[in-house]
């Protein structure tokens, strides 16, 4: 036997085995996460160079407080640059940055070495990580990669559920920086300019600028109520948004979650809600004005099965209805996105000159630039039977605060609700994103969700077998409930108790089980 190459670094290795019992899945799959993609031999010798003048005044103020404090989690509106926060946490050392797509850290990676700091971006650059530089980038990965003399580790955008990875074990990237953090001796800080309410409870109140500063920082959010007419006299856009529709000089972006032609539909001659006919669920009109339903998956026309009539009622419209309505408010160019798009829409796109974008949320990921971001139906989002839909919905209207710009800019955010006076709108509006806080803790610590349990979904070949073995071990705070659709959910008092219990029974000989602990869509 030889040795043919390095590997992770020796506590690496150790936290695997941690995260291997915590999320309840094989060790060999984060060994090879923490594993360079090539054979690496040698290592470089170590590049350091963050004494440049440019590197150390892009540092702020605020961040280099929360370093004095020795780390923590760092309120930073979603509009102030995240490199300055990097470069006050490189006076501590070598720090190894985790951002939420491999796209982002490499932007903050050129733009550090423009000002004199040596990088590596993870996992291409992983040799030159382990040889040492000033700062590791990388996305949700790299928390499992080297940074030679590790200094500090930088959490960008703790709150997005890119942190979370979707293979088995499904750990959660900013949980395992904190384990990582602990073992080598190194402060972290964790960046959001929503935190999430994990976060508040790990690190307590967050470190944030002024009230004035950080509402300057964020774009004019403007709630424009529609709840005063029948769901059936709901246009799909408000006056307001037709006025920044037909304003030409103005990008604008509009989202909706809803694909199809319609969602949900009620006859114009009985008033019935458009049900299907087998078994009786509410019925999605497609692209093609066929009916269908997305429980049983039978098909008809659209026709109402009560009275007969043709004549129906769109109650919340699809992705393809609204963009007929967008194109004929905006009479311009309309490019639809989605999380099918295979290119980003850029200065150098063939599409750069659509002045109007209309798709579903991917859309705030692909497109650059805008200048208002219209939400056709973020009641959707916010109703949704998911017990992190607040915190969702506050984290889109995050990311669209990053396409505007602040209200200095003249950005603008609009949001069209049927629920005006909802506390997270409010809140939006207001930019006091802390008066949340104690309601939603309260309502999670009733219900038992994470952060004040612990949860996960059990699926797939075996898991029947398996959750029986599990119902018959465990007893006390670990509770198996299902199947519903095929899918067990197992809740604990914490999440080492749920870890405890998962582990503690066998799986079946050749099941294929997947476990997914706090997932992020539940």
């Amino acid at each position: 036997l030889e040795v043919i190459g390095h590997g992770p670094d020796p506590h690496v290795v150790a936290l695997s085995a941690w995260a291997a019992r915590q999320w309840c899945g094989p060790r060999r799959a984060v060994l090879v996460a923490a594993s360079p993609p090539r054979v690496v031999r040698h290592l470089p010798d170590p590049r350091r160079f963050a004494t440049s003048p440019a590197w150390l005044a892009a540092r702020h103020p605020l961040a280099d407080e929360l370093v004095t404090r020795g780390g923590g989690l760092l309120r930073w509106p979603p509009t102030w640059d995240l490199l300055a926060v990097i470069a006050s946490v490189a006076v501590l050392g070598p720090t190894l940055v985790v951002a939420p797509s491999v796209a982002q850290a490499e932007v903050l990676a050129r733009r550090a070495q423009r000002l004199g700091a040596s990088v590596a971006v993870l996992p291409r650059d992983w040799s030159a990580a382990a040889g040492g530089v000033d700062v590791v980038f990388g996305a949700r990965g790299a928390i499992w990669g080297p940074c030679a003399d590790l200094g500090a580790i930088v959490v960008l955008d703790e709150h997005d559920e890119a942190h979370h990875e979707e293979r088995a074990p499904t750990w959660h990237a900013p949980d395992v920086a904190v384990d990582r953090a602990r073992r080598a001796g190194v402060p972290i800080v964790a960046v959001s300019p929503c935190p999430s309410l994990t976060a508040r409870l790990r690190w307590g109140v967050p470190v944030a600028p002024s009230t004035s500063d950080e509402r300057d920082a964020w774009p004019v959010v403007d709630v424009i109520d529609v709840g005063d007419r029948p769901p059936w006299e709901r246009s799909p856009l408000t006056p307001a948004a037709h006025r920044w529709l037909g304003d030409v000089e103005r990008r604008v972006v509009c989202i909706s979650n809803t694909t199809g032609q319609a969602r949900l539909l009620a006859c114009r001659g009985c008033g019935d809600l458009v049900r299907c006919t087998t078994c009786d669920a509410a019925v999605a009109q497609l692209a093609d004005l066929t009916l269908s339903c997305r429980r049983c998956g039978s098909e008809r026309p659209p026709v109402c099965a009560s009275c007969g009539s043709s004549a129906l009622s769109v109650l919340r419209p699809g992705l393809a209805r609204l963009r007929r309505d967008v194109e004929a408010a905006a009479r311009r160019p309309v490019l639809e996105v989605t999380a099918r798009s295979l290119r980003d829409v850029d200065a150098s796109s063939p599409w750069s000159d659509a002045g109007v974008v209309i798709g579903t949320e991917a859309a705030l990921h692909r497109v650059r630039r805008a200048d208002v971001v219209v939400f056709c139906d973020l009641d959707a989002e916010l109703l949704a039977p998911r017990y992190r839909s607040q915190e969702q919905v506050v984290a889109l209207v995050a990311r669209a605060a990053r396409l505007v710009g602040p209200r200095s800019g003249q950005g603008r955010i609009v949001i069209q609700t049927a629920l005006g006076d909802h506390p997270v709108f409010r809140a939006l509006q207001t930019v006091d994103l802390e008066r949340l806080v104690p309601d939603e803790l309260a309502r999670r610590q009733a219900l038992g969700w994470p952060p004040a349990g612990a949860v996960a979904t059990v699926e797939g070949d075996g898991s029947a077998v398996w959750m029986d073995a599990v119902r018959d071990h465990v007893r006390g705070s670990v509770r198996v409930m299902g199947p519903a659709d095929g899918r067990f959910l197992v809740r604990a008092d914490t999440p080492e108790l749920l870890g405890e219990a998962l582990a503690s029974v066998a799986r079946p000989t050749r099941s294929r089980c997947r476990v997914v602990v706090d997932p992020p869509r539940l």
